[in-house]
């Protein structure tokens, strides 16, 4: 079956944008929020540890604000996204994140990332 893209938002108000992209783009602070533990090996390859489950990714596009990666054992043309971006309305801070699901399965995709993100938000003490 093929997976459709979709994205999800969040207003993350006092922080730092700085912070935000350590948070969402080197191991180390993936490691704080998105999974247990994850490492970058000599290539590039990052290796995401959640308990006994363990998945590799790699970065396809960085670029201001913006970062995509890739699971290995997808096929190429799917990917998980990170942009950060200020609203002009009130000045915070937005993370857009796009991703991939089943058709059946938006929207237990959809909770994990706000499981996800309410780990984000309580790492940096909001």
């Amino acid at each position: 079956m093929t997976r459709e893209l979709y994205q999800v938002e969040y207003v993350l108000r006092n922080i730092s944008p700085t912070l935000l992209w350590r948070l969402i783009s080197t191991p180390s602070g993936l490691s704080e929020w998105f999974a247990d533990d994850v490492t970058e090996d000599r290539n590039g390859i990052l290796s995401f540890q959640w308990g006994n489950t363990a998945q590799k990714a790699e970065k396809i596009s960085v670029s201001t604000g913006n970062i995509r990666y890739h699971w290995i054992e997808d096929p190429d043309s799917y990917y998980f996204e990170f942009h950060i971006d200020q609203s002009e309305l009130t000045g915070g801070i937005v993370l857009h994140i796009s991703d991939f699901a089943e058709p059946g399965d938006l929207n237990s995709s959809i909770g994990l990332w706000n499981s996800q993100i309410d780990t984000l938000m309580r790492r940096i003490g909001m």
